[in-house]
């Protein structure tokens, strides 16, 4: 399952990019579990997603909970909790 990865705010600056492809081996089901995944691709990767509880995800452009189910997706969006103002 090949996935576009869009990193926001301080997410893409630690990552290193705005955006990546992916392609996740099979047990990776969720969110979650590719935030888990994508932990291990780099230290940039492991210092982004050291405190998953502090992201926020989209699915397709869709606001999601970690624990969505992937099903699919084409395009997966992490960054920090938005303010307004």
């Amino acid at each position: 399952m090949g996935l576009t990865m869009l990193y926001f705010a301080w997410v893409r600056e630690r990552v290193g990019a705005g955006e990546e492809r992916v392609d996740p081996p099979e047990g990776v089901q969720t969110v979650a579990g590719l935030i888990e995944w994508l932990s291990a691709r780099s230290d940039g990767h492991a210092a982004a997603f050291a405190a998953p509880s502090r992201l926020r995800a989209a699915i397709d452009q869709r606001f999601v909970p970690l624990d969505a189910a992937l099903n699919g997706a084409r395009e997966v969006a992490i960054f920090p909790p938005v303010t307004g103002g």
